[in-house]
C-alpha cells in the first residue's frame, strides 16, 4: 500500500484484468545417443535444423565403434543423424541433443591430440593441445602462425630540449612478448627486413612520481642487444634527431586456425590476435592462447564452439612458449625466425602445422551412458540428466539404443526403462520407444509385456530409408520419425488429437509389412503400428502408451493433460506467496477458467456447453482449515477430454422403399 503523506494528486497504475495462462510448447524434443563429434556435460544449445546439428555434432558418416580391448567393431549406422533428419523432415522445429560417449579405457579419454615437443620430458616445457571433444572426427590440424604488428614506438620532444626527444610506448600490455630492433640507431640490416630479439613487457610505476615505465626482458637473447644483454628499458633513453634511425618495437600476436581434415562439415575456424604469455589480459577476458582454449571456459557458449584445448607445461611466460615454437624442428628453427624478421613473408613461412590423431569414437554407450550422472563437484551432467534442467522439452527418445535388442537385451531393456523412468519423473514429457531391429510380432510383444507406463508409447517396426551415407536401403528406429510426426500434428491440428494416421515422409518402406490380422493382436497391447495402404502410401497407424491403465490409454491423452499441467503451472506461479484468501482464490478461479474455456472453443473438450466440457473450484469446498493453517492453496480442475475415433464403425442393413422410418 502506497504512503500518503503530502496533500497532492496522486496517479497510479492498476489492472483490472486477471491474470492469463498461456499455453507451453509441446513440439520441442530431446534426443540423447552417440554422435560423431560434439559437446559432452555440457547444457546443449536448442537445434532448429540438420545444418546446425552437423556443424555442432558431426557429420553423417557411420561410427567406429570398439570393443574393451579397442579392437574394431563392424561400422554402425549414425542413428542420431538419421533420427535427426527424419524429424525435420517430419515437421519438427525444435530439438535438444544430448551426445554421450563410452570411453575405450580409463587411459583412452577418445579425444585426438598433439604434444610439442613430440615426447617431452616430465621437467621440460611444453604444450599439449587436443580436441576438446572426444570422436574420430576431432583428427583436425591446428596451424600457429606468428605475426608481427605495427611499431608502437613513439618519440616525444623533452620540454626546452627541441632536439632532443624520449622514447615512449603505445597499446602496449604487461605481458606482451614485443620484437625490437637489435642495435638501436643503426640501419636495417637488409632491404627485406632487420634482425631484432623478443622481450617480454614488464610494467612498473615509481612510487614516488607515479611515472609509469616499461622493461623488456629478455633471456632468450642471442647477442646483440646493448648493455645490459637481459633487458632493456626505453623510458631512460633519450634519443637525438637521426634521420638513419630503425628503431621498433613491435607487439608479436598469434594466429590459430583449426583445419579439419578429411571428409568433415565443420568449417575452419581461426582466432587472430592472441597472446603467448599465459594469464594475458587485454581488456576483462583473457586473451592468451592458453586462456582462449583452456579447458573450462567461463562462458558455456564458448565452451561448445572451442574446438581445442591448450594446455601448458612448465611454461611461465611467452618467451618460454616463443622458444618452443624456434625449437619445433632443426629444419624450421631459423626459417621461423627469419621469416619473422622479413617484411615480405607470408603466412605460410611464420606457421607451424600440427596434426591431432588419436581421436576415436570409443565404445557402444551402453545403458550407463544413457541414464547419465550428476558430478557431484562440478554439477555436470551427462545423458537422459542433461535434460532435467530443460523445461520446454516435451518429447525424449533415444534413437539407435534398441539396435541389437536380441544379442543386446538386458542393456536395451534398462535403456528403454531409463527413458520411461526419465518421463514419469519429469511429468510433462512422453519417451517414445523403438521396438528392436528385426524382431518378429512374437518378439515385440514379448517386449512390450515387460513395459507399464502412461507416460511412454512403443512404435514397430523399424522404417525402411534410403541411405545417403551407402546410398542403399537401411531400416531405421521409429523414434526420430514419430517425434517429427508429433510436432507436425501439434503443429497442423493441435496436441488433442491424436498422432497417428500421419504420412510417414522418407518412408520407402518397413522392415516388416503389416497387415490388419496382425496389427488386431498388437494394438490392444499398446504397440503402435507402421502400415503400408494401398493409395495412401506409408502411414503412421496407433496411438497408444503401453499403459495398463485404460484411463491413460492414448498418447493424446497423455499428451493434452501434459499440455495443460505445465501450462497451468507455468501461468500461476504468480499466486505464490499471496495472501491466502477469498480474493486470490477468485483470482486462480478466473484464471483458470479462462484458459479452460479458450480449450473448449478450440474444441478440445467435449460437451455443448462450458460447463459440461469442465469445472473448476477453488474455495472453503477444496480446502480445509488445516490446509490453510499449512499455506496451502487447493484448486479442484475437472475435465472432459475427447478420445480420438480409433474404431469408426458404420451399421448398414436392407431397407424397402415403402417402408415407413
Amino acid at each position: 500500500m502506497p504512503e500518503y503523506l503530502a496533500p497532492g494528486v496522486y496517479v497510479e497504475e492498476t489492472s483490472f484484468r486477471s491474470k492469463s495462462i498461456e499455453g507451453v510448447s509441446t513440439t520441442t524434443t530431446g534426443f540423447v545417443g552417440p554422435t560423431r563429434y560434439g559437446p559432452i556435460g555440457i547444457e546443449p544449445e536448442i537445434v532448429t535444423s540438420l545444418a546446425e546439428f552437423e556443424r555442432m555434432y558431426g557429420d553423417r558418416s557411420q561410427l567406429k565403434f570398439t570393443d574393451e580391448s579397442g579392437i574394431p567393431l563392424a561400422p554402425m549406422h549414425n542413428y542420431m543423424w538419421h533420427g535427426v533428419r527424419a524429424f525435420f523432415e517430419e515437421g519438427g522445429k525444435r530439438l535438444y541433443i544430448s551426445r554421450i560417449f563410452r570411453d575405450i579405457s580409463t587411459s583412452d579419454d577418445g579425444c585426438a591430440d598433439v604434444h610439442l615437443p613430440e615426447s617431452p620430458s616430465e621437467t621440460e616445457a611444453s604444450i599439449r593441445i587436443r580436441a576438446r571433444f572426444p570422436g574420430e572426427l576431432g583428427s583436425m590440424r591446428v596451424r600457429l602462425t606468428l605475426r608481427l604488428g605495427q611499431n608502437i614506438l613513439g618519440q616525444e620532444p623533452i620540454p626546452g630540449q627541441p632536439t632532443k626527444f624520449t622514447t615512449s610506448v603505445n597499446s602496449l600490455v604487461e605481458g606482451d612478448v614485443v620484437w625490437i630492433s637489435d642495435i638501436p640507431g643503426s640501419p636495417p640490416t637488409s632491404a627485406s627486413g632487420e634482425s631484432g630479439d623478443y622481450y617480454i613487457a614488464r610494467k612498473y610505476t615509481d612510487s614516488i612520481t607515479n611515472k609509469i615505465s616499461w622493461n623488456f626482458e629478455n633471456e632468450y637473447a642471442s647477442g646483440g642487444i646493448t648493455s645490459p644483454p637481459s633487458s632493456r628499458t626505453l623510458d631512460s633513453l633519450v634519443y637525438n634527431v637521426d634521420p638513419t634511425r630503425s628503431d621498433k618495437v613491435r607487439i608479436l600476436t598469434l594466429t590459430v586456425s583449426v583445419i579439419p581434415t578429411g571428409k568433415s562439415d565443420f568449417a575452419p575456424a581461426v582466432y587472430e590476435g592472441l597472446a603467448l604469455h599465459p594469464g594475458h589480459k587485454r581488456g576483462s577476458e583473457g586473451d592468451s592462447l592458453f586462456d582462449r582454449f583452456a579447458a573450462e571456459p567461463a562462458n558455456i557458449s564458448l565452451a561448445r564452439r572451442l574446438p581445442i584445448v591448450v594446455t601448458a607445461f612448465h611454461i611461465t611466460d611467452g618467451i618460454e612458449f616463443l622458444k618452443l615454437l624456434f625449437n619445433h624442428t632443426s629444419s624450421s628453427t631459423s626459417t621461423l625466425r627469419s621469416a619473422l624478421d622479413k617484411f615480405d613473408s607470408t603466412d605460410m613461412e611464420r606457421s607451424i602445422d600440427l596434426l591431432l590423431t588419436g581421436g576415436n569414437d570409443g565404445q557402444r554407450p551402453g545403458a550407463a551412458e544413457y541414464e547419465g550422472t550428476i558430478d557431484p563437484n562440478t554439477n555436470k551432467r551427462t545423458g537422459l540428466k542433461v535434460f532435467e534442467d530443460l523445461e520446454d522439452i516435451s518429447i525424449v527418445a533415444a534413437p539407435g539404443a534398441t539396435f541389437g535388442y536380441a544379442k543386446n537385451t538386458a542393456d536395451a531393456a534398462s535403456t528403454v526403462n531409463a527413458l520411461i523412468s526419465h518421463a514419469t519423473r519429469m511429468r510433462y514429457r512422453i519417451a517414445v520407444l523403438d521396438s528392436g531391429d528385426g524382431q518378429s510380432i512374437a518378439e515385440v510383444r514379448d517386449m512390450r509385456a515387460k513395459l507399464d507406463s502412461s507416460y511412454a508409447a512403443l512404435y514397430y517396426p523399424w522404417v525402411r530409408v534410403l541411405d545417403p551415407v551407402t546410398r542403399a536401403e537401411i531400416n531405421l528406429p521409429p523414434s526420430g520419425f514419430v517425434a517429427g510426426i508429433y510436432a507436425r500434428n501439434d503443429t497442423n491440428r493441435a496436441v488433442y488429437k491424436a498422432p497417428a494416421n500421419e504420412v510417414v515422409n522418407l518412408a520407402i518402406g518397413f522392415e516388416t509389412l503389416i497387415n490388419k490380422s496382425q496389427q488386431e493382436v498388437l494394438n490392444p497391447e499398446g504397440i503402435n503400428c507402421f502400415r503400408y495402404f494401398e493409395g495412401r502410401g506409408f502411414r503412421l497407424w496407433g496411438a497408444r502408451t503401453v499403459s495398463s491403465d485404460p484411463e491413460w490409454k492414448y498418447v493424446n491423452l497423455r499428451r493434452y493433460f501434459a499440455y495443460l499441467e505445465h501450462s497451468i503451472d507455468k501461468g500461476t506461479q504468480w499466486a505464490v506467496f499471496e495472501p491466502n484468501g477469498e480474493m486470490l482464490w477468485a483470482n486462480v478461479r478466473r484464471t483458470i477458467e479462462d484458459f479452460m474455456l479458450n480449450e473448449w472453443q478450440s474444441g478440445a473438450l467435449l460437451g455443448d456447453k462450458p460447463d459440461k466440457a469442465f469445472f473448476v473450484r477453488c474455495d472453503r469446498s477444496t480446502m480445509t482449515q488445516n490446509d490453510l493453517d499449512n499455506g496451502r492453496l487447493i484448486c479442484l480442475v475437472g475435465l472432459a477430454p475427447l478420445r480420438p475415433a480409433e474404431f469408426v464403425i458404420f451399421r448398414i442393413g436392407q431397407w424397402t422403399a415403402d417402408r415407413k422410418n
